[in-house]
């Protein structure tokens, strides 16, 4: 639980952050629809499209933490 609590918090580790929950969020709901439609749709799973659209998205949440990482909490 504390690598979670890690992930999800601040450089603190007790303000917790948004936009890392956001993250999270986008990358659950990401392989979730992949698993849909490979398992329920029957459609074929594309790992490029899949690549493409997970790394643009760890980029953007990278590019989001590195331009607010002035205002995160002290330890």
């Amino acid at each position: 639980m504390s690598v979670l609590r890690q992930l999800l918090t601040g450089s603190d580790n007790e303000t917790h952050d948004f936009m890392r929950w956001v993250g999270l969020g986008g990358a659950t709901v990401l392989l979730g629809l992949q698993v849909y439609a490979v398992v329920v749709k029957g459609q074929v799973f594309d790992l490029q499209a899949s690549g493409i659209g997970l790394g643009a998205m760890c980029g953007g949440l990278g590019a989001a933490l590195g331009m607010k990482r002035d205002t995160e909490p002290k330890p």
